[in-house]
């Protein structure tokens, strides 16, 4: 729609301006009778500007990403294209334009502007009003006065108008295409669609993020959650050789002060997911992903000074 709506626009200002150019042909043809080689290398430049901005279109279309828009890429592309043809166009008209007003500068002096009339500027002209002095403001008075401030008859500017009368008739079919043909998502939907999308990136992202973990950025971790998922991994894979409370057995007591590989949490991560080959701990690196080493090293973290009974004598450094 936006597409369509800004071919359509640019449509309307070559429409405008092929209109001035035809008006100002006249001029053009005398000149080229005055002065054939100057004219023909005037024109052989606006045709290179046409071929050059052409080009530049067709440069635009290969470098258009596709990506932010439900059109097929033939339609995007076909969309695109014509837009940048239509700029390219009306850049060729205003060059074109300013060549034919610089000859009308020459060729014709300037109108001498009568005594007593007021001359219309071009911005006067484009929104349909004029300055008016003392003797025209009588006959444009609409009778309204509050406060020695006068209402004149000065009507709303054409191109305002039919930016209203746009604005109604884009409104129109939009409310068709979301709310009667259901052919085009309405507001609310899309946001529901933009919403589920970043849900579904999120949860990736956290996936992703949750995979990343290794012994230089493990933190520990306190949600009661993990805390858990911690304890069954425990249960299931290490209490043969610690106990199911952590006394040790085998192993080393992990509820007391003493370490034998480092007590922070990114050393007992470490140790988990390495093991210690020459006293028989295994490595967990393949049995566990990254997330669930970092719920279990957080597990033993956890059950530090607990006091379990038939606790093992204490292995290692003091932490």
């Amino acid at each position: 729609m936006v597409l369509l709506v800004v071919i359509g626009g640019l449509l309307l200002a070559i429409g405008i301006l092929g209109n001035a150019v035809m008006g100002a042909m006249d001029i053009f043809r005398e000149k080229m009778t005055k002065d054939g080689s100057k004219t023909l290398l005037t024109a052989g430049i606006v045709v290179l500007t046409l071929m050059s901005n052409s080009a530049f279109a067709q440069d635009a279309v290969v470098t258009a990403s596709p990506y932010f828009t439900r059109l097929s890429q033939t339609s995007f592309y076909l969309l695109l294209s014509v837009i940048v043809l239509e700029l390219a166009v009306i850049i060729s008209l205003l060059f074109l334009l300013r060549y034919l007003v610089g000859i009308k500068r020459k060729c014709k002096p300037k109108k001498v502007v009568a005594a007593g009339k007021p001359r219309i500027s071009w911005w006067e002209k484009v929104n349909n009003t004029q300055t008016l002095d003392t003797a025209a403001e009588a006959g444009q008075n609409m009778g309204h006065n509050f406060d020695g401030i006068r209402e004149l008859n000065n009507p709303t500017p054409p191109w305002w108008k039919w930016g209203f009368i746009f604005s109604i008739c884009f409104g129109i079919v939009y409310f068709w295409r979301t709310e009667i043909s259901h052919s085009a998502p309405s507001q609310i939907e899309e946001l529901a669609m933009a919403e589920e999308k970043a849900a579904i990136a999120k949860e990736a992202y956290l996936k992703n993020a949750a995979n990343n973990i290794d012994e230089n950025n493990v933190t520990l971790l306190v949600d009661a959650g993990d805390i858990t998922a911690g304890q069954k991994m425990f249960i299931s894979n290490c209490a043969p050789c610690h106990g199911p409370q952590g006394q040790g057995v085998v192993g080393p007591n992990l509820t007391d002060d003493y370490w034998l590989h480092g007590g922070k949490i990114n050393e007992v991560f470490k140790t988990i997911k390495y093991g210690v080959a020459d006293k028989g701990m295994k490595s967990w690196q393949e049995d566990f992903s990254p997330k669930q080493l970092a719920q279990l090293a957080s597990f033993i973290k956890s059950i530090h000074g607990s006091n379990p009974p038939n606790a093992k004598e204490p292995q290692g450094q003091k932490e």
